[in-house]
């Protein structure tokens, strides 16, 4: 994790696709804040005054599903954007992001980031693209949760964590979650996820330590979730 709380402007989506002579600007109007593990960036609900990058640390975006439990839509690292949803006609953020770990986010208001926009045609275009990557994998996951077998739901989640975030030295997964999070991102109820992963353990399929999971047998992970995404 960086440990420089000023944003050295080439790590993050909006200063990678600006204009170089754009960067000025950006420095003038931007603002780092330091985020504590379990802090909220914003809520669900909270007017949209700005837009997000992470500089460092990894966030859960999160939505209510239910009157208690909570639906993680995705996970943002290093460099990723949080709060474009609030881009719509809406002026209320439709999701919650919160920390998982000590994080720096920079933050801009919305007036000056509508401006880059109307400036900076190749982050306009490449921020196009990301939100419609992600309208397709949203419509994924709903159709999983509909018709995908719970298993194959936390095997997806499983084999997503992992190609997002990749593995450390050891082969685990590189980023440690709550059993809560992983159940909140499948889907599933904590104790479906407490069984699944005995499962998973027993048949060899992954290994535990901890909090960290390796995953051993990736193909008949995939095998799981076959029957939907064929």
């Amino acid at each position: 994790m960086k440990n420089n709380h000023e944003c050295d402007l080439k790590s993050c989506l909006l200063c990678q696709l600006c204009l170089k002579d754009w960067l000025p600007a950006i420095a003038v109007h931007k603002k780092n804040i330091p985020i504590k593990k379990g802090q909220s960036i914003f809520r669900e609900g909270d007017p949209v005054k700005g837009i997000y990058f992470i500089y460092s640390g990894n966030v859960k975006v999160h939505k209510k599903w239910g009157e208690t439990k909570e639906l993680i839509i995705r996970f943002a690292k290093e460099g990723e954007i949080l709060g474009h949803t609030g881009l719509g006609d809406d002026s209320h953020y439709p999701v919650s992001a919160t920390a998982l770990e000590p994080a720096i986010v920079c933050y801009i208001e919305m007036d000056f980031f509508e401006s880059t926009l109307q400036v900076n045609n190749t982050l306009t275009y490449k921020l196009m693209r990301f939100m419609a990557n992600e309208l397709q994998e949203s419509e994924k996951r709903v159709r999983n949760l509909v018709h995908m077998p719970v298993k194959g739901r936390i095997a997806q989640a499983f084999i997503s964590l992992r190609n997002q975030f990749g593995a450390n030295k050891d082969g685990f997964i590189a980023i440690e979650l709550t059993r809560q999070d992983i159940s909140s991102f499948a889907g599933a109820s904590y104790e479906t996820l407490f069984k699944v992963i005995n499962e998973f353990t027993d048949e060899k399929l992954i290994e535990i330590s901890g909090k960290g999971i390796r995953i051993i047998n990736e193909a008949l992970l995939k095998k799981l979730t076959d029957e939907v995404n064929s």
